[in-house]
């Protein structure tokens, strides 16, 4: 017999489903509510509600446990590179040799963008702002890759996925350029995925970047612990214009546009502003981080603690290897990473702070990583987003294939005017 929670209102008694997850998270089905009892339920901000049932990846706050798959994030940092994270967290599994090669092979075919399409970055200027550009060209692709509009098959799908996670990093890279004032930089077939973005990003008509092996671990790193973390704030956007049968790239377009808010996408940027104001006001690290328990100061500290890793955020701990490792081969002098390592050697001593678990947060140790490399501060969210593309188009992919799934469409409790007459506007007060 399946369980159920009671509900009861004016008296009467109603049986509401519960659903459990395949790790042991529980929820009540409240599907029906409305229907049946003419209630709904009120969670501003949805922290405690489920939008969906999804495969993709689990995550345990308090036991700091991070899965794609099912598989453990310590794991897949370990043994797998980018390409084949994003084709676990897309596809479902973990690919075979020829499955691999294929993918990175469609990554490679359709890293250059439309010639015409490369007209749109003089229309931005110097002034124009990334994840703007980024959204706005996302979704532009569609226009030069009609197909990916209403795909057929699992053929059409594969091709969309591996033409969107390609094309981003252009996109990303080429805007930077427009940016700085510099030629926009092709894309090479022989380069992997990460060497080829570092190309696109620092190479010149004069000179050809080649990163250490260090640099481009660290970024395969960011962006494999990047690739997806449950239902956020860009991802239920993703699910949530997908389920009006919004295209994949409209849909990863709208997800690059939640991801812009400083409340999601911009923490390591937060941490970095952070390092430079220590610094610019000749603040000894040990102080500020006495100012910030103190209220009264209004300091605060960013990149610590996590809102649902309870304990301590195991990308954290993967990516604080990588950028050590990173720093100290490439022997880099540069004062806001003395300020960012004396601030972790504080909070890791400080009672205060480990009581609190105010650990240092994946955020934390990713701003240092992409300053170390040379990304720009208005490139740091654009580097979020093209880490998450596999999460996105799982997501959409998830909404796209469920025969049963509809339109998303919460309710609301209203609390405006009752009812108001129409005034003509020469009476009005």
């Amino acid at each position: 017999m399946s369980e159920t929670a009671k509900l009861i209102l004016d008296g009467k008694e109603y049986d509401l489903p519960v659903i459990t997850g395949s790790m042991g998270e529980k929820g009540i089905d409240i599907s029906s509510l409305r229907s049946t009892t003419g209630h709904i339920t009120l969670d501003d901000g949805y922290g405690n509600t489920g939008s969906c049932q999804s495969d993709v990846t689990f995550i345990d706050g308090e036991q700091g446990i991070l899965r794609y798959r099912g598989y453990p994030i310590e794991q897949i940092a370990e043994n797998s590179s980018f390409i084949e994270a994003a084709y676990l967290v897309i596809f479902g599994k973990l690919p075979k040799q020829d499955e691999r090669d294929n993918f990175a092979q469609a990554l490679a075919d359709n890293a250059p963008l439309h010639q015409s399409m490369m007209k749109h970055f003089d229309g931005y200027g110097s002034n124009g702002q990334p994840m703007a550009v980024l959204s706005a060209m996302v979704n532009s692709l569609t226009a030069y890759d009609p197909h990916v509009m209403h795909p057929a098959d699992e053929s059409d799908v594969f091709n969309a996925a591996a033409t969107l996670m390609s094309k981003v990093r252009t996109i990303a890279a080429a805007s930077h350029k427009t940016t700085i004032g510099e030629p926009i930089v092709y894309p090479r077939p022989d380069l992997k995925y990460v060497e080829n973005f570092l190309h696109m990003m620092f190479s010149t008509p004069y000179h050809d970047y080649e990163p250490t092996p260090e640099v481009v671990r660290a970024l395969n790193m960011f962006l494999v612990l990047h690739a997806d973390h449950e239902q956020n704030c860009s991802t239920s956007t993703v699910r949530m214009v997908a389920s009006s049968k919004a295209n994949m790239f409209a849909s990863a377009s709208a997800g690059i546009s939640a991801l812009w808010g400083p409340l999601h996408g911009g923490a390591n940027v937060a941490v970095i502003e952070m390092l430079q104001k220590i610094y610019d006001e000749g603040l000894d690290p040990a102080v500020f981080m006495d100012e910030v328990k103190d209220k009264e100061t209004g300091r605060k500290l960013m990149g610590f603690g996590h809102r649902v890793y309870k304990n301590f955020d195991p990308r954290a701990t993967i990516l604080k290897g990588a950028a050590f490792d990173m720093l100290e081969k490439m022997n880099i002098d540069d004062p806001l990473l003395d300020v960012a390592l004396k601030l972790e050697e504080v909070a890791l001593k400080d009672d205060y702070f480990v009581e609190r678990k105010l650990y240092p947060n994946v955020d934390f140790y990713s701003g240092i990583i992409l300053r170390a490399i040379g990304i720009p501060l208005d490139m740091f969210t654009v580097m979020f987003a093209i880490g998450r593309m596999p999460g996105w188009i799982a997501n959409w992919k998830e909404v796209h294939e469920d025969p049963k799934s509809r339109i998303y469409r919460p309710r609301q409790i209203y609390t405006g005017d009752v009812e108001n007459t129409w005034i003509p506007r020469n009476e009005r007060s």
